[in-house]
């Protein structure tokens, strides 16, 4: 499918880059920025969305002002991966709104989660309460982060 996808040049990286830096930011200004008169750039700006390039525009909240500064890193051993099980976790990870990521890992554990709570005892409820019931957990193993130095989106 990635064979199917329009190239990009140097004016399609640059408006990307650009909206992902600031997603509100007018077409003209784009324009401006990225050399473009605003009618070819609103085209660029269509076709990169109709080719899936550019996936949605959203809000970034600041988790801190929100209270929730505590991020934990989460290894997770499943007892079971066969691919039911493995569909299972998936499906249950999705519906824990405290889990902000959860990628697939190969190595020495099958899952990383990551936590985000107002303070350690939130995750603690959390991980007892919702992480430790998933499906098929087996074992986990937590790093709290002590600080963020760089997060996408924040800075």
């Amino acid at each position: 499918m990635a064979n199917d996808l329009p190239a990009l040049d140097r004016f399609d990286t640059a408006i990307l880059r650009e909206l992902a830096a600031d997603g509100r930011i007018a077409h003209a200004e784009l324009a401006r920025r990225v050399g473009l008169t605003k009618s070819p750039v609103q085209a660029r700006v269509k076709r990169l969305e109709q080719a899936g390039y550019i996936a949605g525009y959203r809000a970034l909240l600041n988790p801190i002002r929100m209270g929730l500064a505590h991020v934990a890193f989460v290894e997770v051993r499943l007892s079971d991966t066969r691919e039911a099980a493995l569909q299972g976790f998936n499906r249950a990870v999705r519906g824990v709104p405290e889990i902000e990521e959860c990628h697939m890992i190969a190595g020495g554990f099958d899952y990383l989660l990551k936590v985000r709570t107002g303070d350690i005892s939130d995750y603690r409820r959390v991980m007892a309460e919702r992480i430790s019931t998933l499906p098929h957990v087996a074992s986990t193993s937590t790093y709290v982060a002590m600080e963020t130095v760089k997060e996408v989106g924040l800075g």
